[in-house]
């Protein structure tokens, strides 16, 4: 594609992409400050916090991803009744993302507070509850995927990261229902489990995943590894396409037919926090967008290159997207 092939497509169709993405949602909290001392009642640093920052975290993350492309998006999964999911609420309507999906639980809304130091994380906390989710709350879930796939879906992402909703049923029912209406199913998996991704289009994992379900790990640089690695998923886990994220090697698409190497143009990695995410959102608004494969993994590598730039979660724009293809 040229570089007017890559305008007209964000001028003209991304706006008309249509895309839910299916998963766990989660808010991610960040409070940096300085550390200069030890407490006096207890040998632990102290943070003293200078600034605060809220973001939309896992599958809200790759929605957020997708809406500041321009996308039409809407969201789906799980959360609690608390604050956590005002400001969840909150920042999915300024971003423009219909939550109608979000079911209502009587757990909280699944929360990562991280204690930065300049750009390194000293501490986390985590605020989750793991109890299986009910039957007739999967059931409002279901219900409302099939009311949106008779709005002309172009394209699902299943965000797996093991928070309870990407059972084996669930993402059975997600995929047979999209197929069933000729929508693409993208998979940001998570864990070891990935038979239930089965049928699925294609599965966006990064190395440190893939290398979670191998006997014997791959590395970062090897092309022949990751094409060997891609091929092994797609026969075991029934998967039919792979898009491997390499990090600072760039990407790996395998096919039935072939195998593309991507590489990056980052010297160094600054944070890999969400990077995936990114990936998974743009590759998705490709395909919805009518691109081939091929190209949407050539754009996703590029939103990759300037995510692992950025510190923390960040949501890649049109704009960004548009100066990195005219450079």
């Amino acid at each position: 594609m040229t570089k007017d092939d890559w305008k007209n497509f964000f001028r003209n169709k991304v706006g008309k992409c249509n895309v839910l993405v299916i998963g766990d949602i989660m808010m991610d909290k960040y409070y940096y400050g300085d550390v200069k001392k030890f407490a006096s009642d207890a040998p632990v640093p102290v943070a003293k916090i200078i600034k605060r920052k809220t973001s939309l975290g896992a599958a809200a993350n790759i929605a957020n991803n997708l809406a500041t492309l321009g996308c039409k998006t809407s969201v789906a999964g799980f959360v609690g009744d608390d604050h956590n999911f005002e400001t969840l609420s909150t920042q999915l309507y300024e971003s423009g993302i219909d939550q109608d999906g979000l079911i209502a639980t009587e757990w909280p809304t699944t929360t990562k507070v991280r204690i930065m130091s300049g750009h390194v994380q000293m501490f986390r906390m985590d605020f989750e509850d793991m109890t299986p989710r009910t039957d007739e709350q999967f059931e409002a879930l279901k219900s409302f995927v099939k009311r949106r796939l008779n709005d002309s879906l172009d394209a699902i992402v299943l965000a797996d990261y093991e928070k309870g909703v990407c059972t084996e049923r669930f993402c059975a029912s997600v995929i047979r229902a999209a197929h069933n209406h000729g929508v693409p199913v993208i998979v940001m998996p998570y864990g070891q489990q990935w038979i239930k991704y089965a049928q699925a289009d294609y599965i966006t994992p990064n190395v440190a995943k893939i290398n979670k379900i191998l006997l014997s790990p791959i590395d970062t640089e090897d092309d022949d590894a990751a094409e060997r690695a891609g091929r092994y998923i797609m026969r075991k886990f029934k998967v039919k396409n792979v898009l491997a994220t390499r990090s600072a090697s760039g990407m790996t698409l395998v096919t039935e037919d072939d195998a593309v190497h991507l590489p990056t143009s980052v010297q160094e990695v600054f944070d890999s926090a969400g990077a995936s995410d990114t990936v998974a959102a743009v590759f998705a608004m490709a395909l919805a967008g009518g691109l081939k494969p091929v190209d949407g993994a050539y754009i996703a590598n590029l939103a990759a290159g300037i995510v692992l730039r950025k510190s923390g979660t960040y949501a890649i724009t049109r704009e960004d997207m548009l100066n990195a293809l005219a450079g």
